[in-house]
């Protein structure tokens, strides 16, 4: 990829300043504090001077942003980039067990420590710098350009969705995008000898759906002193230990087969010939990835038991114990197959299922448009071993929201990141490398352009 002449401290300056403030989002939104978004809405306009003076700004639901860049040709439809805001809280109790403090914004000069440096205010102001960059270079955009920035996207299938309000506003006024960009994805170098040698740009056509279903067994309570030969509790743990031992059958999707057949295509091996038809290895890839927890999530919904309470005291025998157990649904699965499959393990049980929350998968969006290609575009740059494959995303993002407005929706990040930085948003140490600024910021600039010619 081409780089562009970026203001690298300009950014980690930014960046810095963006973790410093706790826009973090909850469940309740009572527990919010609002306050921190509106800082952060005022430390952008000061930070960005140029795009907030010369692009239309505005207030959308308790947090949200558009921004809207007016461009030249109004018979073209426009390109949106979606970002979110918020981030999610530091686990009690983990507060020194980070590097550095995690609202710290520190910089040691190699990372950029804290809470959403990945998740995703590195991103966004990639985003943004890069329209501050252009318009310090004077550049005039053809199509119109939307950025929108959601506030509470870390509360999945959440209620009063900010992205949800965006969406439904730009709808209502008739607005239909050509392509829009989230995060998820991107770039990693793969080396392995005398299979594949190359730089992968993953871009997500598709993501999983969600669901939290709550299942309550009921039970006789009384004392502690006589207790039955299985409590409510035991009669649930039971119930949990057959759902775990019954998982969702596998079953191949539009992007994880064509993710594996445009891998194959760029193989020298043997194996890369099997992989341009992935059907005929079917039942081997079913069984390979079924016992790896990364690769088995994009063959199948994942069923994960997260939260279980019962009696409110030692000596109490409950009356009804509960869990709630998250399910990412593959496309292929809905909500109401996912409480029948429950339905049917729970049939010997006294146990009610119920719906806390949820949304369905979401719909594959075409790979041979004009922005798929712009993408690998921008990474192929003359180098033979660079591709973009499409995948499917097993997290969830705003953009299943912009359905009702965009088809071509695409999940990617545009950075490359070690192996050892993945895991950590949502956790301890999560931190950017300064050395992803330019290339972060630089795609962003590169993106406009191409979708403008």
């Amino acid at each position: 990829m081409k780089l562009e002449h970026v203001n690298e401290e300009r950014f980690a300056k930014n960046l810095s300043r963006a973790i410093q403030i706790a826009t973090i989002s909850h469940e309740d939104e009572a527990d919010t504090d609002w306050t921190k978004f509106k800082e952060f809405h005022d430390f952008l306009k000061e930070a960005y001077p140029k795009t907030f003076s010369t692009l239309d700004v505005e207030e959308v639901g308790r947090a949200g942003l558009i921004l809207h860049w007016k461009g030249s040709d109004d018979t073209l439809d426009p390109i949106g980039f979606l970002a979110h805001q918020d981030v999610v809280p530091v686990a009690p109790g983990t507060e020194d067990d980070w590097t550095n403090p995690p609202f710290s914004g520190a910089n040691d000069g190699t990372f950029i420590w804290g809470r959403g440096a990945l998740d995703m205010k590195s991103h966004l102001l990639c985003i943004i710098e890069g329209i501050e960059t252009l318009l310090e270079e004077g550049y005039t955009t053809t199509r119109d350009v939307y950025v929108c920035l959601d506030y509470n996207e870390e509360i999945v299938a959440g209620k009063d969705n900010g992205a949800k309000k965006i969406a439904t506003l730009l709808n209502e006024r008739g607005i239909h995008f050509d392509s829009i960009l989230d995060e998820g994805g991107g770039s990693t170098d793969v080396h392995a000898k005398n299979i594949l040698d190359a730089h992968i740009t993953m871009v997500g056509i598709a993501e999983k759906g969600y669901a939290d279903y709550e299942i309550t067994v009921k039970g006789l309570g009384g004392h502690s002193s006589f207790p039955p030969k299985h409590t409510a509790l035991g009669q649930l743990s039971e119930l949990i230990t057959k759902i775990e031992n019954h998982p969702f059958e596998a079953h191949f999707t539009t992007p994880v087969l064509a993710m594996f057949s445009t891998i194959g295509n760029h193989m020298s091996s043997p194996l890369g010939g099997l992989l341009k038809h992935p059907g005929v290895l079917k039942p081997v890839l079913k069984n390979v990835m079924g016992k790896n927890p990364f690769t088995a999530a994009m063959v199948r919904t994942s069923t994960a038991v997260t939260m279980a309470s019962a009696s409110p005291a030692p000596n109490v025998l409950p009356e009804a114990a509960t869990c709630v157990i998250n399910f990412r649904l593959l496309q292929g699965d809905t909500l109401a197959s996912v409480k029948k499959h429950l339905e049917v393990l729970a049939r010997d049980y006294d146990a009610t299922i119920t719906l806390l929350k949820g949304k369905e998968a979401s719909a594959v969006s075409p790979t041979d448009t004009r922005s798929f290609h712009t993408i690998e575009d921008i990474f192929a740059d003359g180098n033979e071993t660079s591709f973009t494959t499409p995948y499917l995303l097993t997290a969830c993002t705003d953009s299943y929201h912009y359905e009702c407005i965009c088809e071509n929706l695409y999940r990617f990040s545009p950075f490359s990141l070690p192996s050892e930085l993945m895991h950590t948003p949502h956790s301890t140490n999560e931190r950017f490398p300064v050395d992803q600024i330019t290339p972060g910021v630089s795609f962003f600039m590169q993106y406009i352009r191409h979708m403008n010619v």
